[in-house]
């Protein structure tokens, strides 16, 4: 069945626009979250201290789980290393 016109192009015209809208916003937030890891995963391998295996630890936490282990990381680990050692 062909799309019925309504004087300004076709009834999908708002269908189209809204998909648009929402892979954009979908883009950004993605795009946030990547860096919020990035971020985080560096913050864990300069700042981290060696002692033991928390390095490693906290490393493979916020690889493998993504954004989750580093949100993970940044509300129980990261104020607690820098009450710490001060970094």
């Amino acid at each position: 069945m062909p799309p019925l016109a309504n004087g300004r192009g076709t009834v999908y015209t708002g269908v189209m626009f809204g998909a648009m809208a929402f892979i954009a916003i979908f883009g950004v937030i993605v795009l946030a979250g990547t860096g919020f890891w990035i971020w985080m995963l560096i913050d864990c391998v300069t700042k981290e201290p060696d002692g033991g295996n928390t390095k490693v630890v906290w490393t493979l936490v916020i690889v493998l789980t993504h954004f989750i282990g580093a949100a993970i990381y940044l509300f129980v680990r990261r104020d607690r290393r820098i009450a710490e050692v001060g970094k």
